[in-house]
Order: C-alpha cells, then structure tokens, then sequence
C-alpha cells in the first residue's frame, strides 16, 4: 500500500491507491513486453532516482501487481516481471497512452524500447493497414518482437517469430525516426520483403496534438 490513500471506495481510486504513485505505471509499462533485472529498469526509465525505484517495486511487489524471481542458469539474475493482475493493466497503458499523445510535449528524451512499442500499438492506422496481413521480426536495440498485422489490427508481443516476411533491425531511437519522423529507411536496416517492412514502417501517423 503507498504511503497516502485517497480513502474513497470509488474503484479508480482504489486502483489508484495501488498503481497511481509516481513512475509506478512507468515501472509496468517496462514490464510489459517481458521481465528485467532493476539495471533494465534503470536504463528504461534514467530520471528516476534509485531508492524511488526501488520503493516504487516494493509498493508493486506488495500490491499483488509485480513480482521479483530468480532466473535458471545460465543466466541466474534476479528480475522483476508482471503477474496476472499486472498484465491486466496492459488496455489501460494502452488506451492511456492513446489519450496522451495528443497532450503537448516539449520533451527531447528518447524513448525506452517498451515505450516505443506501446508507440506502435497506439499509433497504428488500420485505414492505412488495410488488407495487409504479414508478420514482422522487429529487432529493437538487441530486444526481439513478434508484429503481426491481419484484419485491420495489430499485435506486438516479445520474442522471435518462426517465419516472418520481414526483418527490420534498428535501435530504439533509429526506429523511433523512421517511423514518427519520416526519416528514410537506412541500407542494412531490412532483411527480406523490403517493400512490405516499408509499408509496415508507414502505418504509425504521428498523433495531432490537442490543446485545451
């Protein structure tokens, strides 16, 4: 339980008693595409100090919505991941990050690689998807994604798919400029079906931004 409680029986306050703390729906964005070790979080998250970190995954770990577990070998570090009820949380950050990209930002931060992927899902035009089906390899600074695209939608989810028309390699901040900047694809950044990995690169308009 965090250290304040809005003591209302409302279930958004209730909800927000639990993951409404700051960074904390930051540290399950993170999470979402996979578990880490707290260096992982770090890296994804640089503007928050450590023991704000660290307090903020014991509040999770606590709430049911995090938990830490210790990798078999070889690997044999210790990382955080979602439970159940965590990855229930996963419409929501998506439809709030629908919400707020269209708020203003000034921000010249990068995005973490989780980030850019709830970027994806949020962004993506089904118009101008429209009968594509296809299946994408997306290598994101050394992280493995599986993009499908079917009927109008799409899924992204961690991990190597077994066939895909189409790999594309790039690192976060790469991706991030061909993708909402407009930037040309860079030679190497396309292993297959070139002409359907830059389709698939143009169906993330940028969002209007919405002033009150």
């Amino acid at each position: 339980m965090p250290d304040r409680s809005y003591d209302d029986p409302c279930g958004i306050a209730r909800a927000l008693d639990l993951v409404g703390e700051r960074w904390a729906l930051l540290v399950v964005r993170e999470l979402l595409f996979g578990p880490k070790r707290f260096t992982d979080l770090r890296a994804g998250l640089p503007t928050a100090s450590q023991n704000v970190l660290s307090h903020r995954l014991k509040e999770l770990e606590e709430a049911g919505v995090v938990h830490r577990k210790k990798l078999g070998p070889p690997a044999g570090a210790w990382v955080y991941e979602l439970t159940s009820r965590g990855q229930d949380l996963r419409p929501v950050i998506i439809e709030l990050a629908k919400w707020g990209c269209h708020a203003p930002t000034a921000s010249t931060a990068q995005l973490s690689v989780s980030a850019l992927m709830i970027a994806l899902l949020t962004t993506f035009s089904p118009k101008l998807a429209g009968n594509l089906t296809a299946t994408y390899e997306l290598r994101v600074s050394d992280e493995p994604f599986r993009a499908t695209v079917a009927n109008g939608h799409i899924d992204i989810i961690p991990g190597q798919p077994d066939t895909a028309d189409a790999v594309i390699v790039a690192d976060a901040a790469a991706l991030r400029a061909i993708v909402f900047a407009g930037e040309e694809i860079p030679d190497g950044t396309v292993k297959g079906d070139e002409r359907s990995a830059a389709r698939f690169l143009r169906l993330f308009p940028r969002p209007g931004v919405v002033n009150a």
